[in-house]
């Protein structure tokens, strides 16, 4: 009796690793079955071997030097983007000044609004940039 609760010991055990070692072949565990001893009882250390993906990604990824940006050249940076927003500001006020001078009919406006069923300022605003003509307002606002 004791021999036979034995010997199924031992089957569960071979079953067992009969299973790890298959799936170690096909890589889905890990096995260390070597393990070295020095003099200590200590394990030996085993070398480190690179890992090819940190390597690959170190020679893709680029490194940029961190560089301190003086106050001078922010100021100059900022000083030439404030002077295209007010040259930009200002070419737009021109434009709106130059639309606003362009004389354009009622009749035409309500036209608009009617047909493209828009409000009273998207219509003038297209009749104006067309310098009042109708047909191109129209086309323009269709489009």
């Amino acid at each position: 009796m004791f021999a036979q609760g034995r010997k199924e010991r031992l089957t569960s055990f071979l079953f067992r690793a009969i299973i790890l070692i298959i799936m170690a072949a096909e890589g889905d565990v890990d096995l260390d079955l070597e393990v070295e001893e020095n003099c200590t009882g200590k394990p030996v250390e085993k070398p480190r071997k690179h890992d090819s993906g940190a390597a690959d990604l170190e020679r893709v990824t680029d490194y940029a030097e961190e560089k301190e940006i003086s106050s001078s050249d922010l100021e100059n940076a900022m000083s030439v983007i404030g002077d295209r927003r007010s040259r930009e500001q200002k070419a737009k006020q021109e434009r709106e000044k130059e639309l606003a001078k362009v004389t354009i009919r009622r009749e035409d406006v309500e036209l608009i609004m009617a047909e493209m069923e828009i409000s009273r300022g998207v219509a003038e605003r297209s009749l104006r940039e067309h310098m009042g003509n109708v047909v191109e307002a129209l086309v323009t606002l269709t489009n």
